[in-house]
């Protein structure tokens, strides 16, 4: 049983895993490494002034590796709701999860086979932080906006579904920053 299950491993799912897994949650990632990040050179995400997508990516996990989430070469294959939280299979086993991110790119499948609404244009119905029709269930990134696509809004919404999640687990609203000593 982990805090938080994220289920893809872009700029979505690892944002979500960075701020849940340096905030103190069991975090696991699942990654099948097909994110279209491989095929980006970016030039307009914030604080970087340019940097490829699959050296981006590379970073990216390392950063969240450094805060020990656990990610996982997997393909998530079901996910379903439990007296519990969720319920998530792959080709290696079940987990268990209290949370769960829903990154999975452009397929809603996922979010579809848990019960989560979808809006007539194929997007996950979210509210203002990525939580779905289903309590403690989220969805980030391109699942959320068709083909609206770029990473840093995808990292941006990995990050709210992570402080939303942070503010359950605190009962008031969390802020992450730091601040240098």
């Amino acid at each position: 049983m982990v805090d938080v299950a994220v289920i893809g491993g872009g700029p979505a799912g690892l944002s979500a895993a960075l701020f849940t897994a340096k905030n103190g949650l069991d975090t696991v990632v699942f990654d099948t490494d097909e994110t279209w990040m491989h095929k980006a050179h970016l030039y307009n995400y914030l604080g970087i002034e340019e940097i490829g997508g699959s050296e981006f990516m590379e970073v990216a996990r390392g950063q969240v590796d450094d805060f020990e989430a656990d990610r996982q070469q997997a393909e998530v294959t079901a996910v379903e709701e439990t007296e519990a939280g969720f319920s998530l299979r792959t080709e290696d086993g079940e987990y268990n999860a209290d949370y769960v991110v829903i990154a999975a790119g452009g397929s809603v499948e996922l979010a579809e086979g848990l019960g989560c609404g979808v809006n007539d244009d194929g997007t996950v119905v979210t509210d203002n932080d990525n939580e779905t029709t289903i309590d403690d269930a989220y969805a980030a990134g391109r699942m959320i906006r068709g083909q609206k696509m770029e990473a840093v809004i995808s990292a941006g919404d990995g990050a709210v579904a992570a402080v939303d999640i942070l503010s359950k687990e605190a009962g008031e609203p969390f802020h992450d920053f730091d601040t240098p000593s």
